[in-house]
């Protein structure tokens, strides 16, 4: 492992052993094997058989649609579980910290305190937008990852390019930035500053545009080193083989994907006109994602009138200057005719 990435890890996980199953090291030569190595019940289901541990198939067709190597990509059930493992991986409970740029997605601050983690927050400004004099102020050689998720989540904007990228420049620590909503907005991903910052990982989702949040599983970019030592600390088996299924298929699928993306960026704009002809919204904020951030007169009361129309929305209001706020995904046109006719009724 190069030193410039070994800094990022834990001592104690430096010379780790992986555990390993014989299908790691089993590469199929096209013959029909017999397999006696995993004590799997061998009558023929659709599942009686553990999943390739290493996601080989599923992994090509990934590098080969992102533009990358496969060496340069890890597969996590869900994003949830990368942010967990990176940072069990990095931080030495006690000691360390992650940096996190509220209002912001909430799993980056429970995973880390989870591990017994410490959190640094650096607020957006005014305009939801990043303070990079702020954040690198706020660091220190124990800032061992900062999350900055573009588009964010809950508030929907990208971020400034060259503001992250001073960041991703500057910062000791890993720059972890979370793609989530990348299919809904113009920008362009970070994928491509891969091969010139060792210290930049990308994560995208299958959760959001590809339609498969119920399968689970996660994309992870970053220096092939990195990723080699991130294998070897995952689970076995952490991707199952109905999703590993469901992915290949997906990606078959992608014209219908940039159509579904097309529809829902249409309906954004619909609701985003609708919303401004309700009084008691008294600010929609700018989107690049497959949901609106609306400031209201009282969220927690216009979210129960909601909820009792049979409609749930999200209430951030408890975040970072989220107060008053509702986070309003983007649905079916019918979804969404129900939507502007309880906001309506409500408005009365």
């Amino acid at each position: 492992m190069k030193p410039e990435i070994r800094r990022f890890f834990r001592k104690s996980l430096l010379e780790l052993s992986p555990y390993q199953s014989a299908r790691e090291e089993f590469v199929s030569d096209g013959r029909a094997m017999i397999l006696l190595d995993a004590n799997e019940n061998p009558f023929p289901s659709e599942t009686n058989r553990y999943p390739d541990p290493m996601q080989r198939e599923l992994k090509q067709k990934i590098a080969d649609w992102k533009r990358v190597t496969t060496e340069q990509l890890y597969l996590s059930n869900g994003s949830d579980e990368f942010i967990s493992q990176i940072i069990m991986a990095c931080c030495e409970p006690a000691t360390d910290h992650i940096v996190i740029v509220p209002p912001t997605f909430g799993m980056y601050k429970v995973a880390a305190r989870t591990y017994g983690v410490a959190v640094r927050e650096v607020p957006l400004d005014a305009d939801f937008q990043l303070d990079a004099e702020a954040v690198l102020k706020a660091a220190d050689d124990h800032s061992k990852i900062i999350f900055i998720p573009t588009p964010n989540n809950p508030t929907a904007n990208s971020f400034d390019v060259q503001v992250l990228k001073k960041i991703i420049q500057e910062f000791p620590g890993l720059v972890v930035v979370d793609e989530a909503y990348i299919e809904f907005t113009d920008q362009a991903s970070f994928i491509e500053l891969l091969d010139s910052h060792s210290n930049l990982v990308v994560c995208q989702t299958f959760s959001k545009a590809q339609g498969m949040a119920g399968a689970r599983l996660g994309m992870a970019f970053a220096h092939p080193e990195l990723i080699r030592y991130l294998n070897r600390i995952k689970a076995p088996y952490n991707i199952n083989s109905l999703t590993l299924a469901a992915a290949l298929q997906r990606l078959e699928e992608q014209e219908q994907v940039q159509e579904q993306v097309a529809f829902m960026l249409e309906e954004r704009k619909r609701l985003e006109a609708a919303f401004a002809e309700i009084g008691f919204i008294k600010t929609i904020f700018p989107s690049d994602a497959n949901f609106v951030l609306v400031r209201v007169d009282d969220s927690s009361l216009r979210y129960q009138q909601l909820l009792d129309s049979g409609i749930v929305v999200r209430n951030p209001s408890k975040n970072t200057a989220c107060e008053n706020t509702l986070r309003i995904s983007v649905g079916l046109a019918e979804e969404n005719n129900a939507l502007i006719r309880a906001l309506r009724t409500l408005d009365t």
